[in-house]
């Protein structure tokens, strides 16, 4: 066992995910994008959602992991838990909503595999309800670790946090987006670790940054750490990454790769930190590893990499 600051990392225990499942499609540009016209691109659907992808990943790389998310009683839902299962995620707990459809995120990138804009439709995360966690509350209370991302209804959020609380279990969460990320500031003292991207973390310390560096990237680690998050992991693209505790601070670089599609790397980062900080490793190292799950989903077109292993993370480790 692991302890952080109030919080007992019970690595026996399953991580419990909990957030958005949908559907992704994404567009690659073949050329420059242009308004009011077709465009030449390629087209990709696989499953994705920021939970659900931590989830995939966690259970790939041999981690319990039990996904509490809301889908659609539809075909694309019936085929996501199917997907989920396959993959080794406990879909038991899932909700089957009969009345909006399975969520759906749709992103075009330009012919850089760089993120132009993105449209999601997560209606039916509104049926992940504070009764609908408590009714699970001893899911949460056996877990090592629960994460969260922020398409859940703030009343919903706030159920988590309190559940974690009275059970001593670390919350992990995703912000999300720069809409989604305020959800998240009431609890930064509760919270074990975040995974922000610069925007997102500028927003949640409060000092907002006109360009990412990595100099502004720690200094804001560091501002979120003496908030009272004990790990906080800030993403800079190219740049790498930084990350701060109360123990120690600094950044990894990026592994330079060629870039088939940005979407899930972040995901594919934290499922691969959870996974080794409950197997005991430093954090140092822990992020090294979160490195490699994010740089071989970038060589990916999809949210997931559907053959990730503890072995191809090794062999794509930064050293």
């Amino acid at each position: 066992m692991m302890r952080q600051n109030n919080f007992e990392l019970k690595s026996d225990g399953p991580v419990v995910v909990i957030g958005a499942a949908g559907v992704d499609i994404v567009g690659r540009l073949e050329s420059d994008l242009h308004e009011g016209s077709s465009n030449p691109a390629r087209i990709r659907t696989t499953f994705g959602g920021v939970a659900r992808n931590v989830a995939e990943n966690l259970a790939r790389l041999g981690q319990a992991v039990i996904l509490l998310t809301a889908v659609g009683n539809d075909e694309e839902g019936e085929r996501l838990i199917k997907n989920a299962k396959l993959a080794g995620v406990n879909t038991d707990y899932v909700i089957l909503c009969e009345d909006c459809p399975t969520g759906m995120y749709v992103g075009i990138l330009n012919n850089k595999a760089e993120i132009l804009f993105a449209l999601d439709s997560m209606e039916v995360v509104r049926n992940i309800t504070p009764a609908y966690i408590r009714k699970h509350k001893n899911l949460i209370k056996d877990a090592s670790f629960i994460f969260i991302d922020m398409n859940l209804l703030p009343e919903t959020i706030r159920a988590i946090f309190s559940l974690a609380k009275r059970h001593h279990v670390p919350v992990c969460a995703d912000p999300t987006s720069m809409h989604l990320a305020p959800r998240l500031l009431p609890y930064l003292p509760q919270t074990f670790l975040i995974t922000p991207n610069f925007a997102e973390a500028s927003l949640l310390a409060k000092q907002p940054q006109k360009s990412p560096s990595r100099r502004q990237a720690l200094l804001i680690a560091k501002t979120l750490v003496s908030q009272g998050v004990d790990v906080v992991i800030i993403t800079l693209a190219e740049q790498g990454l930084c990350y701060a505790s109360s123990e120690t601070n600094g950044h990894i670089p990026a592994i330079q790769t060629e870039i088939s599609d940005p979407t899930g790397a972040g995901d594919a980062l934290t499922a691969a930190v959870l996974f080794a900080l409950l197997n005991d490793m430093p954090l140092d190292d822990a992020l090294r590893l979160g490195v490699s799950a994010a740089t071989l989903t970038l060589q990916y077109p999809g949210a997931v990499v559907p053959d990730l292993s503890l072995e191809k993370l090794y062999d794509q480790l930064v050293i």
